[in-house]
């Protein structure tokens, strides 16, 4: 039976670390971190995320602004707005909850972010530090599991390591920091042909493609590590792309859902305000 990963666990040491490091920072510089999300339309699922988001920076004694835009804002009024908010020194993160209207370029908008503001770790700056093996600053999921790794000692370098999902968030990112920890790497996605037989190569399978239940033991390499970033609502009900009960009779190690990776998204978020906070006053990560 599988160690269960429990991401909650982890996840309040290092709110309570960040908590401590405010502290410190204010006593250092004379002012409180301050994040701001911008959140367009009526979505509840992003709202439920900003609320939680919210909740942690209230913990951790970081100034936390929420600015709520109507979906029928205009492209031009959205970079204006990052532009203020680029300019803004009162502001050291800032963070465009998505996903957002189908009318606006996703990917015009967040390169409109300084990168030294850019909490997600999403700009074409960011994006190509991690790929490059450069310090920056990092998508919170993908650091978030590799926090996960390190604290249950899980070695990476030498092991295949397969990752369901190529997205920007998750899959790509996921793939060069496990690069670089020196693991060997397996991209997969929906196209992949015979996706059980290459999962089951997995010393560590990474699962973020979005389909509930999807991954079962048949997936999985005996004692292999199964981390699973999928949240999907299923008769209303918070659900992995991991089928765990099937899961967990072969896995050595898995996380599950909820409790594994999620609360480590938002603390890695917490973690990379302060970054953005230091890069602002000129430290070097």
């Amino acid at each position: 039976m599988a160690t269960i990963i429990d991401g909650k666990q982890l996840a309040l040491e290092i709110r309570s670390q960040v908590r401590l490091d405010v502290v410190k920072l204010v006593e250092k510089y004379g002012k409180i971190p301050h994040l701001t999300v911008i959140l367009i339309g009526e979505d509840p699922a992003s709202q439920t995320y900003v609320s939680g988001k919210e909740k942690a920076c209230q913990y951790a004694g970081i100034k936390s602004s929420i600015i709520h835009k109507d979906d029928s804002i205009s492209e031009m009024e959205l970079l204006n707005l990052i532009d203020d908010l680029n300019a803004n020194n009162d502001v050291d993160g800032i963070l465009l909850q998505l996903p957002i209207p189908k009318h606006l370029d996703a990917d015009k908008i967040i390169s409109k972010i300084l990168p030294e503001k850019d909490v997600d770790g999403f700009t074409p700056i960011n994006v190509a530090k991690l790929a490059m093996g450069h310090p920056g600053l990092v998508p919170c999921t993908p650091l978030g599991i590799m926090r996960l790794l390190e604290k249950y000692h899980i070695e990476i370098e030498g092991k295949h390591c397969v990752v369901i999902g190529r997205s920007q968030i998750v899959g790509k990112p996921m793939a060069s920091l496990l690069l670089k920890a020196n693991g060997t790497v397996t991209v997969c996605h929906s196209r992949t042909k015979e996706l059980n037989k290459v999962a089951q190569l997995g010393d560590i399978l990474v699962v973020a493609i979005g389909k509930p239940n999807l991954v079962d033991k048949t997936y999985i390499k005996e004692g292999a590590v199964v981390i699973d970033v999928g949240t999907s609502r299923v008769d209303g009900k918070l659900t992995g792309d991991v089928f765990f009960e099937s899961a967990k009779e072969k896995a050595g190690f898995i996380t599950p859902v909820p409790g594994g990776v999620g609360p480590m998204t938002i603390a890695c978020l917490l973690e990379n305000t302060l970054t953005c906070y230091r890069y602002l006053r000129g430290e070097k990560q």
